[in-house]
């Protein structure tokens, strides 16, 4: 027996309630007579957790859904351009005798992935891999913007992300849903009701209020009030594959004439490494580390050195990492979406991209009558393998390292500490290419060129087994790659220039 769905509760708010809420708002036109009213519950005295501030080129797609003008998302939320990620000394620790070294892992999917054996011959002359398949890298080098000011919202001439205050961020998704008819609450859960076959059917607030729903989706971070508190989904730990389980992050305000780049720079140091993000107001800067490999007093003497005299000024905040992910999303009636579900560290910005997977999925397989066994079943299989390759993903980037300063770095260069799965695939790429067929399109979120862009900045080594006979029509590619790339550098804006071409235009339509 089912019951059918025509109130949907969200408890938590944040990024993953606010971007659920508006989501599945637009896809089951809550704003219409007669349709699932959505409200969302959050206590006021939570801030919103805001690590890494960083997206994927997802998210374009999904504030389009939703109806969001990209100018006003921009301009509300302080939001720059994200083209990928400048990962700086991961090959090596920097010393006297070594240089510091870097390579990037661009949004701009490689014009073709099949020239990979042929930039392994040296078809691409002395070019890295990114520089020699994707204008993107040199479009980031130059400072400039993925796109013309003209262009449309959400459309680029390169693929693009972007970097966002993740507090205002939840406050824009906020009026947006309001004006999409989802019901806003203040309040802190107290209990919660269920029936004897476990399906909540009320929460009641330290107020003594009491707020009734057919679906519940769980949105209260870390500690998964519902999920873990009605049902007790076991959370599987993922701390012996990615060490790192705390955070140090401060905003630092931007020096006079300081530029902003379009791209993430992540920073390996001795038991972690550094994120840092330029959004319109100021950077965003933290350091992910584990506290098996060093203390906390260490911790912040990195950050500090990293950020300069401007740390004297600024109290960092201490977060503490549980990375992992729970054994099911989905049970009896109750959906855990965003930190509730899983977190996976912020290295390749996979947070708000999994709400994105989580809150889409369930909204196509969303069946008004209730009758969601099978849908369960499948969101639950889903979800939980797109965690593990995920996982695999950024375990790839420690993996492959070459530092060797710390136990950190050594020890994640255990074998043991790596699925057998990413372990079998990096065996075979030691003699082939790595190929689509590598992927699993239903479980990898990360694509073809993103596996190819990490494994070989890193230098990782793949002996040819097979002749590769087109070496002349690969020389040829390149060389109109590095023409295109060299067009693209001199028609693009500089990143600075489009900012404030796109905050004056959004300022003159609401002023």
């Amino acid at each position: 027996m089912t019951n059918a769905i025509n109130k949907i509760l969200i408890v938590g708010g944040g990024t993953s309630g606010w971007l659920s809420a508006a989501y599945l708002a637009k896809r089951l036109a809550c704003n219409k007579p007669g349709s699932v009213q959505i409200t969302l519950i959050e206590s006021s005295d939570i801030p919103t957790l805001g690590v890494g501030e960083g997206t994927v080129p997802t998210l374009r797609r999904t504030l389009a859904a939703i109806g969001v003008n990209e100018a006003d998302f921009m301009r509300e939320c302080t939001a720059t351009f994200k083209q990928g990620i400048f990962f700086r000394n991961w090959a090596h620790a920097p010393s006297n005798k070594q240089e510091e070294n870097e390579y990037f892992h661009p949004f701009e999917h490689p014009k073709n992935t099949e020239l990979l054996p042929y930039w392994l011959q040296g078809h691409a002359g002395d070019q890295n891999y990114s520089a020699a398949v994707s204008p993107q890298e040199h479009v980031c080098r130059a400072g400039l913007g993925p796109k013309l000011a003209n262009d449309p919202g959400y459309n680029g001439r390169l693929n693009y992300a972007y970097h966002l205050d993740a507090g205002l961020f939840a406050e824009f998704l906020k009026k947006h849903c309001k004006s999409m008819g989802v019901e806003h609450v203040i309040g802190t859960v107290q209990s919660v009701q269920q029936k004897e076959n476990g399906d909540i059917t009320s929460i009641t607030c330290e107020d003594g209020s009491t707020l009734s729903a057919d679906l519940f989706i769980d949105c209260s971070g870390f500690n998964a009030r519902l999920l873990e508190g009605c049902y007790a989904v076991p959370f599987i730990n993922k701390n012996d594959e990615l060490f790192v389980n705390k955070a140090l992050a401060v905003q630092v305000p931007y020096q006079p004439n300081e530029t902003i780049p379009p791209y993430t720079i992540a920073t390996a140091h001795e038991a972690g490494w550094t994120w840092d993000i330029a959004l319109s107001s100021r950077r965003g800067v933290g350091y992910v580390y584990s506290d098996r490999y060093t203390t906390d007093e260490q911790a912040e003497q990195v950050l500090k050195k990293y950020v300069g005299p401007a740390f004297e000024t600024l109290s960092p905040r201490k977060l503490n990492l549980h990375v992992g992910y729970r054994e099911k999303h989905w049970v009896n009636n109750c959906v855990a979406i965003g930190l509730a579900g899983g977190f996976l560290e912020p290295l390749e910005s996979t947070g708000i991209m999994l709400v994105e997977v989580g809150v889409q999925m369930l909204a196509n397989y969303f069946q008004r009558n209730g009758n969601f066994a099978a849908a369960r079943r499948s969101y639950n299989e889903l979800m939980r393998h797109r965690y593990e390759y995920t996982l695999d993903f950024i375990k790839l980037h420690y993996f492959l390292a070459g530092r060797d300063d710390n136990d950190f770095w050594r020890d994640n260069r255990a074998e043991k500490t790596v699925s057998d799965r990413l372990l079998d695939k990096l065996a075979m790429w030691r003699s082939r290419p790595i190929c689509g067929y590598d992927l699993v399109t239903d479980y990898d979120v990360f694509t073809l060129g993103s596996y190819q862009y990490i494994l070989y900045g890193l230098g990782f080594k793949t002996e040819l087994q097979l002749d590769y006979p087109h070496g002349e029509f690969a020389r040829k590619e390149f060389a109109n790659i590095t023409a295109a790339s060299k067009q693209a550098c001199a028609n693009l804006p500089s990143h600075q220039a489009l900012l404030s071409s796109i905050y004056a235009i959004t300022r003159s339509k609401t002023e």
